[in-house]
């Protein structure tokens, strides 16, 4: 394993950690017994998200190659960080961290069919890409369900009430600090992703906030408004719509595709969209407008 891999490993197990501090098995109980709010963010996920993507790529200009990346993207969502913009924003986190880790699983199968139509659509010809079951269930575990569930029991045994309320804020700080510090790492210290002209591929953004905006935007209304979940349940499903996981999609770009044009779209995106994501979110969360979208009466638990 490279320093890289190391790095990025141990800070998701971290963060991980620090996110099941604050929770109780209980908050996944109601999660799993009641499971209107997952079905519909884990359905969003599968089919809303990639059929956005797929209408913003189509008609935008540029390379098809581009538009691939971009669809990838689409196939990876949720992850580490949009559990932890769920956590600062006090959403559901265990709703969030049950999305991530069914969701692992699903795009076993979801990723390799979207990734073999986005290269019919588009004329892209690469390499079919088949993830391992054994091997994602491997990284699952380490990386989400055991530090999770450490963090439950320390919590549990170790920490009182009290304690917990005072390490709430700073630990907000301390995870964001070390997922800034992934950030880093992935991109400016792998070396597939030296002597890149970053500034070059500015106009690519564009596509990618769009991505971000709209699928954010379009979760919140579908869960609150026609699903009619809770305003919490609601904005946490749109956080893990919105926010895509880069870091698989670096990886598969790099080390699967072995293309640095759709590495750079990961990266791209990753260089944004935790911050937007936090500011969208945000507005969803306290927007008295927003918050009108989630008035009726809620039964997701």
């Amino acid at each position: 394993m490279s320093t890289t891999d190391f790095i990025m490993a141990a800070s998701i197990a971290l963060i991980m950690f620090g996110i099941g501090l604050e929770l109780k098995f209980k908050d996944f109980k109601r999660v799993l017994f009641k499971p209107k709010a997952i079905i519909t963010g884990l359905s969003l996920q599968i089919i809303l998200l990639p059929l956005i993507a797929l209408l913003i790529v189509y008609f935008w200009p540029m390379d098809p190659v581009y538009k691939v990346g971009i669809m990838l993207l689409a196939a990876c969502p949720g992850g580490t960080a949009s559990n932890l913009v769920s956590k600062i924003l006090n959403g559901r986190v265990a709703l969030a961290v049950s999305m991530t880790a069914f969701n692992s699983f699903i795009i076993l199968f979801t990723i390799p069919a979207i990734l073999e139509m986005s290269f019919q659509i588009f004329g892209v010809d690469m390499p079919r890409v088949e993830l391992s079951f054994w091997k994602t269930m491997k990284e699952v575990f380490t990386s989400v369900v055991i530090p999770v569930i450490a963090g439950i029991l320390f919590g549990r045994y170790f920490l009182s009430e009290k304690q917990k309320e005072k390490l709430h804020q700073p630990l907000n700080y301390i995870l964001a600090g070390i997922m800034l510090v992934a950030a880093v790492t992935a991109v400016f210290f792998d070396k597939d992703q030296k002597n890149i002209d970053y500034l070059k591929y500015l106009p690519l953004l564009i596509p990618l906030v769009l991505l971000n905006l709209t699928t954010m935007i379009a979760g919140f209304i579908t869960a609150g408004r026609l699903v009619k979940l809770r305003h919490d349940s609601s904005y946490t499903i749109a956080i893990e719509i919105g926010l895509q996981n880069s870091v698989l999609a670096l990886y598969i770009g790099n080390q699967l595709l072995k293309s640095q044009e759709i590495s750079l779209i990961a990266i791209l995106y990753g260089s944004f969209s935790l911050l937007s994501t936090f500011g969208i979110a945000y507005f969803l969360k306290n927007n008295q407008k927003m918050k009108s979208f989630t008035k009726e009466p809620q039964t997701d638990r």
